[in-house]
């Protein structure tokens, strides 16, 4: 089946023919380094990781480029603003390890390049020059330094939202007073005297900095081309970021992306995400609360298009979820060893399964047949139908690989390990080895208390050959 992809330009359902067989290009706009990571560039980052892994099981060389915006006027105001001499150079430093360190606790994967928006300056200035020499940018006559997108000589401006240009709201991005409309978008900001010299570039233009969009169309070619196959990022960036790179790009000659791509947004108990409301939530709070592998697991499992409902108590269900999955992997591997079925059950995904991913990464629906599945092994498993219990043992080992969230990978092991985790093992080992001298001593109803016990609190435990093992539920 041919994977679809709802693109955002088309605003429809397309079949994904990637530029070259076999290779898919995929550029994501990635953080603006200004302050800490928050639930939104999580779950951002996340579904584009998803979609990069589904495309790769498929058979596909994925190059996956996400950027690092390291210099804009966020940047520049949060070091004026924090009150310390930190450099606002040293400042997108420091934050970028916070989102790096973030990505890796979710077991996002390392980009195949991750450029910096610093280390591209060349190419942004070379790209200004093709858009002044096209006839579609021009110089501030106030030798202000400003240079400035002519939205006015591409009659193609607004095509990405569909929006017409005399309806837009004016550019909020630079000095208006060099502008010859209001709607015109900054693609060099002249360095202002209160501005530190490090924070500028050489230019034909004078010192200065670029502005934020030609920042992404000026990296997105370097890596990928002048052409390429999908752009990716939040709703939030369709306008006026994407559209202005869409303008910028296409006015310089290049063909750019073949599809745009845009993931849903994150509310708070049913309220958008905001600084004004003071209801963001931070990476770090939310690995205080729940491992993150069920961080994880609950930021992928929405539709990645849909707005995404954040409440504390979801955390606890993604949590019972995991324990599910890893149950049953933990019981069928016990199970299976050293029997003849051992090795049965390749690891291939459902087709159910495959179905839903290649219907616009159809993430929820996927779920539920890897749900499905696991619920039909332990069925298996307590019918001693050791055959039907390899194969969804095969089945569900595929479907974890892919959506990232296979709980005995190691790197799991590592990020879900902490003192919670170290004391709740502890104290089950503890009332499981009083279950094991209960019985010894024939004391059942001791036993079957502790059993009781443990049930309650949502522990499942189960006698085996090789000892008794726990899990929360299966």
């Amino acid at each position: 089946m041919t994977v679809r992809l709802y693109d955002s330009k088309a605003q429809a359902l397309r079949d994904f023919a990637p530029l070259r067989e076999g290779r898919v290009g995929m550029y994501v706009c990635g953080p603006t380094v200004q302050s800490s990571p928050h639930i939104g560039h999580l779950r951002s980052a996340l579904v584009y990781d998803i979609m990069r892994r589904w495309f790769a099981a498929s058979g596909n060389d994925v190059v996956f480029v996400r950027n690092v915006t390291d210099i804009d006027d966020k940047i520049l105001n949060a070091a004026t603003d924090n009150g310390t001499d930190e450099p606002w150079w040293a400042l997108a430093y420091r934050v970028e390890l916070e989102f790096t360190a973030a990505y890796s606790s979710l077991g996002i994967m390392a980009p195949t390049y991750e450029p910096r928006a610093t280390a591209s300056v060349q190419q942004m200035v070379e790209l200004i020059a093709r858009l002044i020499e096209r006839g579609h940018a021009y110089a501030a006559p106030d030798a202000s330094g400003d240079v400035y997108f002519d939205t006015a000589s591409w009659p193609a401006y607004g095509e990405l939202t569909r929006q017409q240009r005399d309806k837009m709201e004016a550019a909020a991005d630079a000095d208006p007073r060099g502008k010859r409309d209001p709607r015109d978008f900054a693609l060099w900001k002249g360095r202002k005297p209160e501005e530190p010299e490090s924070a500028s570039w050489k230019s034909p233009w004078g010192d200065g900095r670029p502005g934020w969009h030609i920042e992404c169309s000026a990296m997105v070619t370097r890596y990928l081309g002048a052409e390429f196959d999908i752009h990716g990022g939040g709703l939030d960036l369709r306008f006026p970021h994407h559209e202005n790179e869409l303008a910028q790009s296409a006015a310089a000659g290049d063909a750019f992306a073949r599809y745009w791509v845009h993931n849903g947004l994150v509310n708070i108990g049913g309220q958008k995400m905001s600084k004004s409301l003071g209801n963001s939530v931070y990476a770090a709070e939310l690995f205080e609360l729940a491992s993150p592998l069920a961080v994880r697991y609950l930021l992928g499992a929405a539709h990645y298009r849909s707005t995404l409902d954040y409440a504390p108590g979801s955390l606890a269900e993604a949590e019972a979820a995991v324990d599910r999955i890893r149950g049953f992997l933990s019981r069928v591997e016990r199970r299976l060893a050293g029997t003849r079925f051992a090795g049965v059950g390749a690891p291939v995904v459902p087709d159910a399964f495959a179905a839903a991913m290649d219907d616009d990464l159809g993430v929820p629906q996927a779920l539920a047949v890897l749900h499905d599945t696991v619920r039909a092994g332990n069925q298996a498993l307590d019918a001693e139908e050791l055959h039907d219990a390899a194969v969804a043992h095969g089945q569900v080992a595929a479907m974890v690989e892919v959506l990232g969230i296979d709980p005995r990978d190691p790197h799991w092991a590592t990020a879900d390990s902490g003192p919670a985790a170290s004391a709740l093992d502890a104290l089950v080992t503890r009332l499981i080895e009083d279950r094991q001298a209960a019985r010894e001593s024939r004391d059942y109803a001791a036993a079957d208390r502790i059993r009781a016990e443990l049930s309650a609190a949502g522990i499942t435990i189960e006698d085996s050959s090789t000892g008794t093992h726990w899990s929360l539920g299966l």
